[in-house]
């Protein structure tokens, strides 16, 4: 199904919604409503669609520029600790018109007389509750429980928080009944059973590891499920991995092309350069838009092409652009911009440029061809495959389960893709990466160890720009991570530096005064205005000020001022208070 259609039901949506977006209560005039409407399995249909409409349009690709992987012209309030806490009702995410939504649904779908058809719609309708509550829970921790609609005046509205495990056995039981009752298709725009698994797998990884770094019983019980979750939808042989092109065109091509399929991609939005436009492309090269660049630890996180560690070889971190950009894994300049970059669709090799990039390292994936620069229109993927193989693998490492038969039907297919060596769990666990280490301050300690890094390493690599890096951080209790040095390119002095080792400086670095540059220079940069650590050497600096994080405030976000005010038994988060 086309994802316009998702859309439909919006008119519809406001007859059902009250004035008050805030509110779960519905007034009574809305039973005539749902009367009126929910009589035919198509009525049902047209209902869940709006649903849809909770998905990320662009999110997805933009999120993680307010985390530790891209550093985007404004830092993001939450990696500078600059969050603060939200005066108005239903703001800063506190808010529960969606689930009204849902709830008003679960309460009168089964007036149609079809039983495949309740079971069907009843089951989406279930998975957007579960997604719903999932996000509060991640937000903000504790939660109130609302399964129904409740009346203006009924005192529930303004009960207190109810337990952690009580919300979370409410969202497994939600998603095991979508997974029972959804119907088991590869259906690119529509939730299906397997979207169903995987977004049971991502939310039991979440509550598992957050539960076991944060010092929370009931944590192995949560990995459980997501190893049991991951496993059934990789056993279900509906999706493999996209192999088109291979390991040096692959993996960029499943993100830049303008038309998702469904080998890989389990869910995607789907755009239309006649009825629906994004701005992502206008974002990824606009110097004065996103101004996305990689961090230079991410960078060096990627393995050499024979799998040995980048982080390993002499001299690494004053190593220049070119040098740093060889015989590495092949996502690398699938991701990044690399010495030798040509655009989607262009034949020749795209002029060195870093104008649009706050650290040097300019991000393509998911860049499209030229023409969508200004508006785009290709689609973005919401789940994919990949991700089930990363949660069954952390999980089981996590449990202390994994065999090395575990990571050859999970983390090697990714590296199967583009033709890196496979992860040995002996060798990993026998010789921890201390570079991976100085990230994780918390990590598992015990024999899985290594390997736990390294799966870390890859799913940060695999995943990375699509918006899951910030909850990595949250449920691995790393939040101090973002306080490490978020850096660019290595220059080792001003003047004229060749990218692309053709024999022709590309890059002038100056303090004001240009006119000294090479002709062949394609980017100038004022260290004066975009500043090096050293003054007039070391890597670039665009967030000199640095991030902050406080470890007993910052895993969760602030209730709004407002809504502790009409509800006194809501509590606030720890360190939020006033």
């Amino acid at each position: 199904m086309n994802t316009k259609i998702l859309f439909s039901f919006l008119i519809v949506s406001s007859l059902l919604i009250s004035c008050d977006d805030d509110i779960l209560d519905l007034p009574p005039e809305d039973q005539l409503v749902a009367d009126q409407f929910f009589n035919t399995a198509k009525d049902l249909e047209v209902a869940t669609n709006d649903f849809y409409t909770m998905f990320p349009t662009t999110g997805t690709y933009t999120d993680d520029s307010s985390s530790d992987n891209i550093m985007s012209l404004t830092p993001a309030a939450r990696i500078r600790g600059g969050r603060i806490v939200p005066t108005k009702r239903g703001s800063g995410g506190w808010n529960w018109s969606r689930l009204r939504d849902i709830n008003f649904f679960l309460e009168h779908y089964k007036q149609v007389d079809n039983p495949d058809a309740q079971k069907h719609y009843g089951g989406i309708a279930r998975f957007f509750r579960a997604y719903f509550y999932f996000d509060k829970v991640a937000q903000f921790g504790d939660v109130p429980w609302y399964g129904e609609v409740l009346e203006a005046g009924d005192e529930r509205l303004y009960k207190a928080r109810d337990p952690r495990q009580l919300v979370m056995d409410s969202i497994m039981a939600d998603i095991d009944y979508a997974i029972a009752n959804i119907p088991a298709e590869v259906e690119l725009n529509r939730v299906t059973k397997y979207t169903a698994l995987l977004l049971k797998a991502r939310i039991a990884l979440f509550e598992g590891t957050f539960r076991k770094y944060h010092g929370i019983s009931g944590g192995e019980e949560f990995l459980t499920k997501a190893a049991n979750t991951a496993e059934d939808l990789m056993s279900s042989g509906a999706y493999t991995l996209y192999t088109a092109g291979g390991p040096q065109e692959a993996y960029r091509g499943l993100f830049s092309r303008n038309s998702q399929d469904a080998v890989e991609t389990i869910l995607a939005r789907d755009f239309d350069q006649e009825l629906e436009t994004h701005n992502l492309g206008y974002l990824m090269t606009a110097p004065t838009m996103g101004g996305w660049g990689m961090m230079k630890d991410a960078v060096n996180s990627y393995l050499m092409a024979d799998g040995t560690r980048f982080t390993e070889i002499p001299g690494y971190h004053t190593m220049g652009f070119y040098d740093e950009m060889q015989n590495r894994d092949p996502r690398l300049t699938q991701t990044t911009a690399g010495p030798e970059f040509t655009v989607l669709g262009e034949s020749e090799q795209e002029p060195v440029s870093l104008e649009s990039s706050t650290t040097g390292y300019r991000i393509i994936k998911a860049l499209p061809d030229k023409s969508q620069w200004s508006s785009s229109y290709f689609d973005v993927i919401i789940f994919r495959y990949a991700e089930a193989l990363l949660i069954y693998a952390e999980a089981k490492a996590e449990l202390g389960t994994l065999t090395q038969s575990d990571l050859d039907i999970s983390i090697n297919l990714l590296r199967d893709r583009v033709g890196m060596p496979h992860l040995d769990m002996a060798q990993a666990n026998a010789n921890p990466d201390p570079y991976q280490a100085s990230f994780y301050q918390s990590v598992e300690q015990g024999a899985n160890k290594g390997v736990v890094l390294e799966i870390r390493r890859e799913r940060r690599i695999e995943l990375f720009n699509e918006g899951l890096r910030w909850q990595d951080l949250m449920r691995w209790k790393e939040g101090k991570k973002l306080e490490q040095p978020m850096l660019g390119i290595y220059f080792p002095s001003l003047g004229a530096h060749d990218f692309n080792n053709d024999g022709k400086a590309d890059v002038y670095l100056h303090q004001g005064d240009p006119s000294g540059a090479p002709q062949s220079i394609t980017t100038f940069i004022n260290v004066l205005q975009r500043p090096l650590t050293e003054g007039t050497s070391g890597y670039m600096n665009s967030f000199s000020e640095g991030g902050v994080f406080d470890e007993q405030r910052d895993y969760y976000y602030p209730i709004p001022i407002e809504d502790l005010q009409l509800n006194e038994n809501l509590v606030q988060n720890p360190k939020w208070e006033h």
